[in-house]
């Protein structure tokens, strides 16, 4: 069943991880899809491997300039948009001591400035029974070391999810959030670790999975194609957390 069918999502951050995963599925299930990165390369690489049914835009989501000229560059691939997953982002983690304004501002730029106006620019291509879906995290939920403007900035994300909701019921566009638990991803990519540490990382957070293994990027996908469809038309305001209950689970 093609259940997007001659329907268009754009995915900000979509050329790797979670964004990769759900634009694929996207297209598996009919549709066309614009994703955004902060790199004409890997733009350009992501889409010669997603297909003819993807299209791509180098646009940085902290950027605010970038931000502002990305309806007009949807536009030159269409006038309307079904899907809009507001995914991009990465965190930085450090201690509250060593915060400084530099991490701090960064942070809220991408996820909480960058998240908000991309859907304030994106909303008027968007008719009654399109959807947006946010990316949140269960840092919200979990008060975790180190993570402190990370898990502030994501906070701000989830809040969106009710006042966007609140908002757009009139123009018929519904608005949800997906809270991933520890997926495969490039996250620690910009933390300044190395790759040893990285491996390091994980390795110490997957016994407090419980079910002892990172998400796939795909198990995200499938929650946010499921969130975007007709399946989910009566949910609206929703966080829908795929994290195998680590958020719950103790």
């Amino acid at each position: 069943m093609q259940r997007f069918k001659n329907k268009f999502a754009l995915i900000t951050g979509g050329t790797n991880g979670m964004g990769f995963a759900t634009a694929q599925q996207f297209i598996n299930d009919g549709g066309k899809v614009i994703i955004t990165g902060r790199s004409a390369e890997t733009v350009n690489k992501a889409v010669e491997q997603l297909g003819t049914s993807a299209f791509g835009i180098a646009s940085n989501a902290g950027n605010m300039d970038d931000i502002f000229r990305l309806q007009e560059q949807v536009k030159m691939h269409t006038d309307r948009i079904d899907l809009l997953f507001a995914n991009a982002g990465y965190g930085k983690f450090a201690p509250i001591e060593y915060a400084d304004e530099t991490h701090f501002d960064e942070l809220f730029n991408l996820l909480v400035k960058g998240t908000f106006f991309t859907v304030q620019q994106i909303s008027p291509l968007m008719k009654s029974g399109s959807a947006v879906v946010l990316n949140t995290s269960i840092v919200t939920e979990i008060g975790m070391v180190n993570f402190s403007v990370y898990s502030a900035a994501k906070s701000a994300v989830q809040s969106f999810i009710k006042t966007f909701a609140a908002e757009f019921t009139e123009k018929g566009i519904r608005v949800n959030g997906i809270s991933p638990g520890h997926i495969k991803t490039n996250i620690f990519n910009n933390t300044g670790l190395d790759a040893e540490q990285i491996e390091g990382a994980i390795q110490r957070i997957i016994p407090t999975i419980p079910f002892n293994r990172l998400g796939e990027p795909a198990e995200i996908a499938h929650a946010v194609l499921f969130l975007a469809s007709q399946e989910a038309s009566y949910i609206h305001g929703t966080e829908l957390t795929v994290d195998a209950g680590l958020s719950v689970i103790r």
